[in-house]
């Protein structure tokens, strides 16, 4: 189980294939496993692929605090330093493509192309927070209906810690595990005894919506058509001004395309990351085949 140290801190990480540099970062509470069940085993092929588990997920260290998106971008710099990789292509997934947009802007020399699948963004997930109109909280609650038989209280919708808690008892919905209980006691120990809570995403720092124009590199943008974090796609598209949006058919699960639409997804890497490509994909926004 190969782990790198920066900062004092050790992350786990896998390192496959040969070519072109892959960096591809998970979401809030999963692991680089995420990645591996049909993503890496494709990309592989063409690209030398590294995913790592974030500080306080998976078998990296769990810190007690650090855990803003520039803490992040931080550690992922530290970690392409020590394994000696220069410039890379960079793939998120959520929390993952928040940290992924921080680190271009910190350090836009260290990037070639972003693909941000489901991007939440500091700054616009703290409105979320404070939006009870916000249509993610009924997606989340119905979400744990469906999936797990838990009828939460309407009063309960927006809070967040409840609903997170709730949220373990829902089976893996993905994958060989499919339906088999979740292992809680990691995530209620980075949820209780870390600052992961109150630093992301209330700490914005300077990943802010008008910062994004900053950021020149060509970015694909994918969310699912019936997403709930739609209104950070309209801002993302607009406010880029080097990228090529793309929704994905509506999914069921609403969010988690690399496990849901692996094979679509792929389709819109693998075109946006040719190097014959300027970074315009070919499948345009809405094209749904």
């Amino acid at each position: 189980m190969p782990k790198v140290s920066v900062n004092g801190i050790k992350f786990h990480y896998w390192r496959v294939g040969n070519g072109p540099d892959i960096v591809m970062l998970h979401g809030l509470f999963s692991n680089l496993a995420a990645w591996h069940l049909k993503v890496v085993p494709e990309l592989r092929r063409e690209y030398r692929v590294m995913t790592y588990d974030l500080r306080g997920h998976g078998y990296s260290d769990m810190p007690p605090m650090g855990y803003s998106t520039h803490d992040m971008a931080e550690d992922l710099r530290g970690i392409l330093e020590a394994l000696g990789i220069e410039r890379v292509h960079l793939v998120g997934h959520s929390l993952g493509a928040d940290i992924a947009f921080h680190f271009s802007l910190l350090y836009p020399h260290s990037v070639v192309k972003m693909v941000a699948i489901e991007a939440g963004l500091p700054e616009l997930m703290r409105l979320y927070k404070q939006d009870k109109d916000w249509e993610g909280w009924a997606y989340w609650a119905n979400m744990l209906e469906q999936l797990a038989g838990i009828k939460v209280p309407r009063e309960k919708w927006h809070d967040v810690e409840f609903m997170l808690r709730a949220s373990l008892d829902v089976p893996y919905v993905f994958g060989l595990a499919r339906g088999l209980p979740r292992k809680k006691e990691p995530i209620l120990r980075l949820m209780t005894t870390t600052t992961i809570m109150q630093d992301y995403p209330d700490v914005v720092g300077d990943l802010t919506v008008e910062n994004l124009a900053k950021i020149p590199h060509p970015t694909l943008l994918v969310y699912d058509a019936n997403s709930p974090y739609l209104r950070s796609y309209a801002v993302l598209r607009d406010r880029l001004v080097n990228c090529s949006p793309v929704l994905l058919p509506n999914s069921e699960t609403r969010h988690f395309s690399p496990l849901e639409q692996p094979d679509l997804l792929l389709a819109h890497i693998k075109t946006f990351l040719r190097p014959d490509e300027p970074g315009a994909s070919s499948l345009q926004e809405g094209k749904q085949d």
